[in-house]
């Protein structure tokens, strides 16, 4: 199996998916006579090989220590802290007019 660039890919290896930038370790492969699929570590999900790219370990521990994989009470850290950033920027909002004709829906 080979990655966008013509890489062979095999398991342990570090990949990107460049629909969506996400990371991973090859921990699976499968293939049929159409498609072939990698399964990666970090989301659990298949991508297909044609839409993966080979990155090195370097890039892999820098997109490993980005906030979806840092600890659980940091996690939940920042998670406390985006919805405290939420119900603020929510409070911007509660006097705005909606009733004039310029709120048009445009359908």
């Amino acid at each position: 199996m080979e990655d966008v660039r013509g890489k062979e890919i095999k398991q342990g290896i570090h990949v990107r998916y460049t629909g969506t930038g996400s990371t991973g370790e090859v921990i699976d492969l499968k293939s049929d006579d159409e498609e072939a699929w990698v399964l990666l570590d970090t989301t659990n999900l298949w991508y297909k090989t044609k839409f993966v790219e080979i990155i090195g370990e370097s890039e892999y521990n820098k997109m490993k220590n980005h906030t979806i994989f840092k600890s659980e009470g940091k996690q939940e850290e920042d998670t406390e802290s985006i919805k405290g950033k939420i119900k603020k920027s929510k409070g911007n909002f509660e006097d705005v007019d909606m009733s004039n004709e310029l709120c048009d829906g445009g359908g």
